[in-house]
């Protein structure tokens, strides 16, 4: 039962065949979205949830049976999790429609005020420059940390994790770049991605970068389905669009696969950022099911060998990424990071909103000295340095070395997927 169903069903056998029948004509009506247009709210403005249960007598009831409600929830979930196959020590998941979201957003808000622009600009040592955004033009503080969508991995899973190392003796470049040692796989050095308004940073990155490891590896330009991952992981994965364990991502292509981003992709038929073009969505549904009527969902899964996290010395990150592809990183970001344009990041000012992931694929040093990571957004190409960002490289910026994780790209359903290998039957 996916993550949504469950929290609808135990909404309609809490509140009786009352809130069942408004839980119902609240689905019905398309949870006031249509009101929503009538009123003409200004784009990146939110409407609360309580707005449309005013206009139901019944609404009190689940005003008073709030505190009874969240009780309830908790055990159901903790009975969840001792029956799942999830390792000891990870997060129970939240309802998918995120509450702290359902809040009035429009306007003007801190992150794209001016005054941290000016202070990185005027940092002597700031080693970056900062602008304002577009991007996030219309964000308020709420909805940027909801974009932020890693999940911290309790300390008791990642222990259980084997980390990968290399020998001191293996000589490595001093610079190097995914994009131009591996130039036959298109998808390395192509940003397409955007998020949207989903906290699903966590799936991107790993998405990516297994799909990069399938052409360095098997020579396959492929694309995979951030959506397969997002929606049918369920409670092992986190909360989908409101957030995620990277691990578990790999985890999950290891004993479910992936499918081809064809046939499930993530942005819809009129182009809008997933789901929609509103501000504030659930996870969607795990359908199981190709959007292409002449694909089979099976057959098109792409497996993992394997589910590994990377020491966080710099010298063992740099060996896996140079010997087997881009890696998946989580980091820490704050205010200024949303601003950046160029130059090697480091935090200078602005409060911490949360945890991100990303696809790091190499590394170098300025003429000045500075050692550097060099990693893939997925805020689209007009964010930071053509969508791609630098940031310190050694002294763990951020908490950028201390979760590296990936995984190997199997030869799992090849053949029920490819006539030829190498060659997609699309």
């Amino acid at each position: 039962m996916t993550a949504s169903v469950w929290f609808l069903y135990s909404d309609e056998k809490r509140y009786g065949k009352k809130e069942k029948r408004r839980l119902k004509e609240k689905k019905r009506r398309g949870f006031g979205r249509e009101e929503r247009r009538e009123a003409n709210e200004q784009p990146g403005q939110l409407v609360k949830e309580q707005d449309w249960e005013e206009e139901t007598s019944d609404s009190a009831i689940g005003n008073n049976m709030g505190s009874t409600c969240m009780s309830l929830r908790l055990l159901l979930l903790a009975l969840i999790f001792s029956c799942a196959a999830v390792p000891q020590g990870a997060r129970a998941a939240k309802p998918i429609s995120n509450p702290d979201l359902m809040v009035e957003g429009g306007g003007n808000s801190r992150i794209m005020q001016n005054d941290i622009v000016e202070t990185i600009n005027k940092h002597p040592n700031a080693g970056w420059t900062a602008a304002q955004n577009p991007y996030f033009a219309n964000y308020t503080i709420t909805q940027f940390k909801h974009i932020l969508g890693v999940k911290p991995t309790p300390q008791s899973v990642l222990s259980d994790i084997p980390a990968k190392t290399y020998s001191r003796s293996l000589k490595l470049p001093n610079e190097f770049d995914a994009r131009s040692a591996w130039s036959q796989c298109s998808t390395i050095g192509t940003i397409l991605a955007d998020q949207g308004h989903c906290g699903s940073c966590w799936a991107f990155g790993a998405v990516e970068c297994l799909q990069d490891r399938f052409c360095i590896h098997f020579d396959m330009n492929i694309s995979l389905s951030v959506n397969d991952l997002l929606s049918c992981c369920g409670f092992m994965c986190g909360d989908g669009c409101d957030g995620g364990y990277p691990i578990m991502a790999w985890r999950y292509f290891v004993q479910n696969g992936v499918v081809t981003n064809e046939c499930d992709p993530y942005f819809d038929q009129i182009g809008c950022q997933h789901p929609g073009c509103e501000p504030a969505y659930p996870t969607p549904v795990c359908e199981k099911k190709c959007k292409v009527q002449n694909q089979v969902w099976l057959e098109k899964k792409h497996f993992s060998i394997n589910a590994y996290r990377v020491n966080s010395d710099p010298h063992d990150i740099m060996a896996e990424i140079y010997n087997n592809g881009p890696v998946e990183v989580a980091f820490t970001v704050y205010e200024d990071f949303a601003h950046y344009t160029s130059g090697v990041y480091k935090h200078i000012t602005g409060d911490m909103m949360g945890g991100h992931a990303v696809k790091l694929i190499g590394w170098g040093t300025t003429d000045a000295g500075e050692d550097y990571w060099l990693l893939a957004n997925q805020w689209n190409r007009g964010w930071g340095d053509d969508g791609y960002f630098k940031i310190v490289r050694g002294t763990n910026e951020c908490g950028i070395e201390e979760e590296v994780v990936a995984g190997m790209p199997s030869t799992k359903n090849m053949v029920r997927s490819y006539g030829a290998f190498g060659t997609a039957i699309v």
